[in-house]
C-alpha cells in the first residue's frame, strides 16, 4: 500500500464503505433494542402517551430499516460506481428541448439531495430554450446502482407554454446511464473500429473553446455508439474524456447482456432497453407520473421534478428493473 496509492485509495474507499454499512446496521439494531426497552417499561406503568410515542418511533425505523434492506441490492458488478447520465430531447424543437431541460434540473436536484458531485461533460443546447442534448458525470457512492433503472423514454403530457393556442402537446426525451469505470477494468478498443471526428466547441468555455477544434467525436462502428466531450479547453483532455466515455458505455452494454441473459427464463421481467418509454408525467387534464413498468404512481408532480423520485427509484430496485 506504501508504494501503490492508488491501490491504498482504492482499500480505504471500500474500508469506508463497510465501515458506514456496519455502522448503520449496529445503530439500528441499538435504536430498535432502546425503543423496544421503553415500551415495555411504558406498559408496565401503564403510560399509554409512552407507549404510542415508542409505537411511532418504531414505525419511523421499520422505514429505515426497509430503506436500509434496498440498499443491499445495490451490490450489481459496477453499482457502487460513479455514472455518466445523458439526456436527449425527441422530435417536437422547443416543446422536447424544455423538457430535456427540465428532465436534467430533477436529475440534479435528486443528485444535489444525495450530495452527490455533478460535472458536464457535453451539452448542446436548443434554439430558443431547453437542450437538445447534455451528458453530464454524477460521482458519490452507489451513483450508478441507484440510477441505473432510468434508462429510456420519459414522456410529458401539458398544455405547452410555447403554444399561442395552449394546445396539449406530448413531448419525449431519451435518458441514458452507465457506469463510470476505473483503468483496471480491461476494455478491448481496436483503432480500426473507431471514427474520430472534431469539431468547434460551442456554448459556454470562452473564446478560446470556440476558435479551436478542440471539442471530439467518436463512433464505435461495430455498435454505432457515439460519444462527444467539449467540456476541457485542448483536444487532448477532451480525446480523454471521450475514451473514458466509450470504455464505459461498452463495458455497460456487456454487462446489460449478461443480465439479459440471466433473466432470459422470468416471464414478468421487463427488458427496459434504448427507446423504451418507462414513465410518463401528465400535467393536463389531471396531474400524474406513473412508472409503466413497476405502476408506480404519484400526483405530486412538482415534488418529482424538483427530484423526490426515489419513490421510482426504491420500487425499480425491489422489482430487481435493469
Amino acid at each position: 500500500m506504501w508504494k501503490d496509492q492508488l491501490l491504498a485509495q482504492e482499500l480505504m474507499k471500500e474500508r469506508t464503505q463497510l465501515q458506514d454499512r456496519y455502522t448503520i446496521y449496529e445503530t439500528l439494531e441499538l435504536d430498535i433494542k432502546d425503543t423496544i426497552s421503553l415500551i415495555e417499561l411504558a406498559e408496565l406503568e401503564n403510560d399509554n402517551n409512552f407507549i404510542a410515542e415508542g409505537k411511532k418511533n418504531l414505525e419511523n425505523l421499520y422505514t429505515i430499516v426497509k430503506k436500509t434492506e434496498l440498499e443491499t441490492l445495490l451490490s450489481g458488478e459496477a453499482d457502487s460506481n460513479d455514472c455518466y447520465l445523458e439526456i436527449n430531447a425527441g422530435a417536437g424543437g422547443t416543446e422536447s428541448q424544455d423538457w430535456a431541460q427540465m428532465i436534467l434540473r430533477m436529475y440534479s436536484r435528486w443528485a444535489e439531495k444525495k450530495q452527490y458531485k455533478i460535472s458536464i461533460i457535453d451539452e448542446n443546447q436548443g434554439e430558443e430554450t431547453g437542450i437538445k442534448s447534455i451528458c453530464i458525470r454524477i460521482g458519490g457512492v452507489n451513483a450508478y446502482g441507484w440510477l441505473k433503472t432510468e434508462s429510456g423514454v420519459h414522456r410529458l403530457v401539458r398544455i405547452s407554454p410555447f403554444d399561442s393556442q395552449s394546445r396539449r402537446h406530448t413531448s419525449f426525451a431519451s435518458v441514458w446511464v452507465y457506469p463510470v469505470i476505473d483503468d483496471n477494468i480491461e476494455i478491448n478498443i481496436e483503432e480500426k473500429d473507431l471514427r474520430i471526428d472534431t469539431y468547434r466547441a460551442s456554448g459556454a468555455g470562452g473564446q478560446h473553446v470556440n476558435r479551436t477544434d478542440s471539442a471530439v467525436r467518436i463512433t464505435h462502428l461495430p455498435t454505432n455508439i457515439v460519444v462527444q466531450c467539449q467540456n476541457n479547453r485542448s483536444q487532448h483532455q477532451n480525446k480523454a474524456e471521450v475514451y473514458k466515455m466509450l470504455r464505459a458505455k461498452l463495458y455497460e452494454l456487456e454487462l446489460s447482456k449478461k443480465e439479459i441473459q440471466k433473466n432470459e427464463t422470468e416471464s414478468s421481467k421487463t427488458e427496459i432497453g434504448w427507446g423504451h418509454q418507462i414513465r410518463s408525467y401528465v400535467l393536463q387534464p389531471y396531474q400524474l407520473v406513473k412508472d409503466l413498468r413497476t405502476n408506480k404512481e404519484s400526483s405530486n408532480f412538482q415534488a418529482i421534478l424538483d427530484g423526490d423520485i426515489d419513490i421510482f427509484l426504491e420500487e425499480s430496485l425491489a422489482n430487481k428493473i435493469i
